[in-house]
C-alpha cells in the first residue's frame, strides 16, 4: 500500500462494510478478558440491545433486540427461519442480489414463498404488492431489503409498512446496509422484524448482528416450531431478554466495540449522520460524473451511503480495484447482474481528504481517460459478496 491519503499508512475502506471506525471503537476491542456468564457481561447484552432499539426508533417498553454473533446474514436467517408459522407463506420482494438472498434462505428452510421479482435497478411497485397480498390470504409475512447495495437502491419501506399493516401481515426488513444512516423508524414504518449489523452504517466492527422487534412479535414465536438451533430466534430471545443471559458465547470484545459505536451514533443522531453521508456521497458522485462516469441509478432512487457506477474506457473491475488498492483505497465489485459496474461506499469515518485522495488515485489508475464504452455490460462476473 503506498497510500495517497493524508496518512500514508491508512487504508480507506470504500466498500459497503466493514468500514473505517472511530479510534474509540477500535480501542474498545482492547478491553480486559472477561467471562460471558458474569453479571457485567450479561448487562452488556441488555445495554447494547437497548441502544439498538433506540437507534431503530423504539424503546424498551415496546420493543426488544436480540443479538447474534455473526454477520448480518446470521440475524437475517434467524428471522426468516424463525417467524413464519406452519401454514404461513413469505412474500419476497426482489429487485437485487439481496432480495434473491431472502428467497435462498427461505428455500434452505423449506419455507413456502411467493416471489415478486421486479428486476435489478427497478423500483418496487407497491400496487403489485397490494394485489399479491389481496390474492393470497396464506401470505403471513412480507420480506424486503431496505438498501439493496447490489444496485445502490433505497426501497420504500414506509409505504410498504403501511400497506402490509393494512392487510394484517407482518413485515420483515433487511436494514443491514441502512440502519443508522437512512431514515427508518420501526414504529412509524410499522416494521415487525428489523435486521441490522454492527459493521456498516453503525460504524462498529464486524461480528455482531441483531433483530429488533415488538415484544408481542417475540411472544408470538412460541407458536412456531424451531427450524434451526443456533439461530432459533425464540430461544435466543428467551435467554437474552427474558433470562438476561446469552444462550451461547457472544463475541464480547466486538460487542463492547458496538456499544461504543452506538454511543457515538446516538450522540451524532441519525439525521446528522444521514446528512454527513449524503455530503460524502455528493462529493463522490460529482467527482465521478465530472470524469465522464455514468452512475447506475437516477438520483431519486439512490441510497445515501453507496454509489454504483459503470466501468469506463475498457478498464476491467480487477484493474480498477487493484490499482486503487495499491494506492490505499478499497472499492467493491458488484454482483453478476450488475457486471460492468463498481461500487464506492461512503459509510464509516471518512474525511474530505479520503474522498479527494480517492479521486486523485482514480485519475492515476485510469490515466484520466475514462470515456465510457457504449456497449452494455456483460452479465458474466460474479462479484465479491461479504455480508
Amino acid at each position: 500500500m503506498t497510500g495517497t491519503s493524508a496518512d500514508p499508512g491508512r487504508v480507506v475502506l470504500l466498500n459497503p462494510g466493514p468500514v473505517n471506525v472511530h479510534d474509540r471503537v477500535r480501542a474498545a476491542l482492547g478491553g480486559p478478558d472477561e467471562c460471558h456468564r458474569e453479571p457485567e457481561a450479561q448487562a452488556l447484552l441488555g445495554t447494547v440491545g437497548g441502544k439498538v432499539s433506540r437507534i431503530s426508533g423504539a424503546g424498551p417498553d415496546t420493543h426488544a433486540t436480540v443479538l447474534f454473533t455473526g454477520s448480518g446474514t446470521a440475524a437475517l436467517e434467524a428471522v426468516v427461519s424463525s417467524v413464519v408459522p406452519p401454514g404461513g407463506r413469505m412474500l419476497v420482494l426482489d429487485n437485487g442480489h439481496y432480495g434473491e438472498r431472502l428467497l435462498r434462505i427461505a428455500d434452505v428452510h423449506r419455507i413456502p414463498t411467493t416471489r415478486l421479482e421486479f428486476g435489478w435497478t427497478v423500483p418496487l411497485d407497491l400496487d403489485a404488492v397490494d394485489r399479491a397480498l389481496a390474492a393470497d390470504p396464506d401470505i403471513s409475512h412480507v420480506a424486503v431489503v431496505h438498501h439493496e447495495t447490489s444496485t445502490g437502491m433505497l426501497n420504500p419501506v414506509r409505504g410498504l409498512g403501511r400497506l402490509t399493516a393494512r392487510h394484517g401481515r407482518s413485515l420483515i426488513v433487511d436494514a443491514i446496509s441502512s440502519l443508522g444512516a437512512e431514515e427508518l423508524d420501526v414504529v412509524r414504518d410499522r416494521i415487525d422484524w428489523c435486521v441490522g449489523t454492527a459493521n456498516k452504517c453503525l460504524e462498529g466492527m464486524p461480528g455482531i448482528s441483531f433483530v429488533c422487534a415488538p415484544h408481542e412479535r417475540f411472544a408470538g414465536l412460541a407458536a412456531v416450531p424451531a427450524r434451526t438451533f443456533y439461530l432459533d430466534l425464540a430461544a435466543n430471545h428467551r435467554a437474552q431478554v427474558r433470562n438476561g443471559s446469552p444462550q451461547f458465547t457472544p463475541a464480547l470484545q466486538v460487542l463492547r466495540a458496538l456499544d461504543t459505536a452506538l454511543d457515538l451514533a446516538l450522540a451524532e443522531g441519525v439525521p446528522a449522520r444521514t446528512a454527513r453521508y449524503a455530503a460524502r456521497a455528493a462529493t463522490i458522485r460529482a467527482g465521478l460524473e465530472s470524469r465522464g462516469i455514468e452512475l447506475l441509478l437516477p438520483p431519486e432512487h439512490r441510497a445515501g451511503s453507496i454509489t454504483n457506477a459503470h466501468l469506463s474506457g475498457g478498464m476491467t473491475y480487477d484493474e480498477l480495484h487493484d490499482g486503487l488498492k495499491a494506492r490505499g483505497y478499497v472499492i467493491y465489485a458488484t454482483q453478476e447482474k450488475s457486471a460492468g459496474t463498481f461500487r464506492v461506499a461512503n459509510m464509516g469515518r471518512l474525511t474530505d481528504e479520503d474522498l479527494h485522495g480517492f479521486l486523485r488515485a482514480f485519475d492515476e489508475v485510469t490515466g484520466g481517460d475514462v470515456a465510457r464504452d457504449t456497449h452494455p455490460p456483460a452479465e458474466t462476473r460474479d462479484g465479491a459478496v461479504n455480508r
